[in-house]
């Protein structure tokens, strides 16, 4: 199936740039442009498009007050690409119900992956910044709220896995710590979300850090 896009930024160079990138990609195809929030929710209600590319700052109507409407009337998964991995951004894009937050800095394959990811209901985050934000809203929402049952319904190795996770790693990583394969990898990580009724590994890394469980607990390799 195509992945059908919106490009949401207030200039047109990066508009332009984002849009041949993504057009020239197999599966995807580019539907719509938006200057600003405002004209990006008007054409994600008129397009309904997988995926919606969304700058932060914009004229009028912001990155992340449009984020916060698509998400709540159901229009798109969004994934915020910004110039700046500033806090408030981040907290704010993901607090919004963004699925993913990049930098414009990304490589053009990782884009293209990212776009695809989050269409397939996969959250992304920024190498560099996915360690912060998971100890950021680890914290911001520690408290006495009991580990869900799921929890202990994990096996062994989904356990290691969520506790990867909560290190921030991605799946290479978490496959070359425990010797897995990442189409392994990627099994385990599906299984753990619907086991805890989760939806992003985000709040899977976020929970790993609530309930103490780090790296230092994986098995020693046979």
């Amino acid at each position: 199936m195509t992945v059908t896009v919106l490009i949401a930024d207030d200039h047109d160079a990066i508009r332009f740039g984002l849009s041949t990138i993504l057009n020239h990609a197999e599966g995807i195809d580019v539907v719509g442009e938006a200057a600003d929030g405002a004209a990006a929710v008007r054409q994600a209600r008129a397009l309904r498009p997988d995926v919606t590319l969304m700058d932060v700052q914009m004229p009028g109507t912001d990155g992340i007050s449009a984020t916060r409407q698509l998400v709540a009337e159901g229009l798109t998964q969004v994934l915020v690409l910004t110039t700046f991995d500033l806090d408030e951004y981040v907290d704010g894009a993901l607090q919004a119900g963004a699925a993913g937050f990049l930098l414009k800095s990304v490589a053009a394959p990782r884009l293209i992956e990212a776009v695809k990811l989050v269409a397939a209901g996969e959250g992304v985050l920024a190498p560099q910044i996915t360690r912060r934000v998971i100890s950021s809203f680890a914290a911001a929402t520690r408290g006495p709220a009991p580990a869900p049952d799921g929890l202990c319904t994990l096996t062994d190795r989904e356990r290691e896995v969520l506790a990867c996770l909560g290190a921030g790693l991605s799946n290479y990583q978490i496959g070359t710590r425990l010797y897995i394969g990442e189409t392994t990898v990627k099994t385990h990580v599906s299984r753990v979300l619907g086991k805890l009724g989760l939806h992003s590994r985000v709040h899977a890394a976020i929970l790993a850090q609530e309930n103490g469980l780090t790296l230092a607990d994986l098995r020693k390799p046979p």
